[in-house]
């Protein structure tokens, strides 16, 4: 019994994608045909993409993914004793707590919440926050992760300098963790952060350096940039690869000793097709171990929730697969989970 209550695993996962899609065709378009709807496919891997429509805040969208989690294990709500929300700042209204409205919309009344932010790291953050919470605290026993992602919002189609995320899109995730699973176990975590680069990408106008004003108001709804493009740039070239795999190989390490050859499923987050490829190439791993997704674009933390549902729905993902989420944020943060699937030997 002793063993069981150490075992922390996901009871369960839920989604919300809203109805609403941009195609390539679209963004192509909205470059002004300065990416083709070609390119936009071969190279930056985006078919189609989700996109919020009229009801579909942050906040909301977060609250309808804990549903589906609710709906999906069949858990009472009143279970839940904490809720870690990874929600998106861009919200319904400033200085409001997503983990609230959350608490308030699935009618989770024993829990209390809070919101926690690593931009696209932010659920694998979650994670491991919420493993060491559980096995640290004897009354808690259930927490809910999710939240929701709309940073879309901001990208300008025009600059050309912020293709990398033309990808963005919608959507909301969450994941039950449990203490004394015997299955979906959450294993070892890695994260490594690097705030050199912290003010190199951000929204640039609407913050307290450069605030809104009368003039810059509509500009600063398109104003999702790199600040610092060649800093960044130069840094991740040399830094964001190695970054990851070390995140990987010690996930790995901390999960019992497995290594990379141990990898049945890469739970991995939408960026360029060129790159995506060479990282499977560089893990030893084939596109039957992953998902690309092609058709939905990055959704920020919201990617590895959604991976996890295609790679079981798919059947790439099977009871005893070790799936790796891995994740990067601009900050810049890159993390690494390992999750043993299925019943615990």
């Amino acid at each position: 019994m002793e063993i069981l209550q150490n075992n922390v695993g996901i009871l369960g996962y839920g989604l919300y994608l809203p109805e609403h899609y941009l195609t390539a065709r679209d963004i192509s378009d909205a470059t002004g045909g300065v990416w083709s709807e070609q390119a936009v496919i071969d190279k930056l891997g985006i078919i189609r993409k989700p996109v919020p429509g009229p009801g579909d805040g942050t906040q909301e969208m977060g609250a309808r993914a804990a549903l589906d989690a609710l709906e999906r294990t069949g858990l009472d709500p009143a279970e839940i004793d904490v809720i870690l929300c990874v929600g998106e700042e861009w919200k319904e209204y400033g200085l409001t707590t997503s983990a609230l409205y959350i608490q308030d919309r699935i009618g989770a009344t024993n829990a209390w919440g809070i919101d926690i932010a690593n931009r696209c790291c932010t659920t694998l953050t979650a994670l491991k926050m919420a493993k060491d919470m559980l096995l640290a605290d004897d009354d808690i026993d259930t927490i809910l992760v999710a939240g929701g992602y709309r940073n879309g919002d901001f990208v300008d189609y025009t600059d050309s300098t912020v293709s990398m995320m033309f990808n963005l899109g919608a959507g909301g995730g969450a994941f039950i963790v449990r203490k004394g699973m015997d299955s979906n176990l959450i294993l070892g975590s890695h994260i490594i952060a690097d705030g050199s680069l912290v003010h190199t990408a951000g929204v640039q106008i609407g913050g307290i350096n450069e605030p809104s004003t009368p003039e810059n108001v509509e500009e600063g709804y398109r104003s999702l940039r790199l600040m610092d493009p060649v800093t960044m740039k130069d840094k991740l070239n040399q830094t964001s690869l190695p970054n990851w795999y070390t995140c990987i190989d010690e996930s790995l390490r901390k999960s019992g000793g497995l290594t990379r050859d141990d990898i049945d499923y890469l739970a991995i987050l939408h960026f360029k097709r060129s790159q995506h490829l060479a990282m499977l190439a560089d893990l030893g791993l084939t596109e039957d171990q992953t998902t690309y997704l092609e058709n939905y674009g990055h959704l920020g933390q919201v990617d590895q929730m959604l991976s996890l549902h295609l790679g079981l729905e798919a059947g790439k993902i099977t009871d005893g697969s070790l799936v790796t989420l891995i994740a990067a944020g601009i900050g810049y943060v890159w993390a690494s989970t390992c999750i043993r699937w299925g019943k615990a030997n």
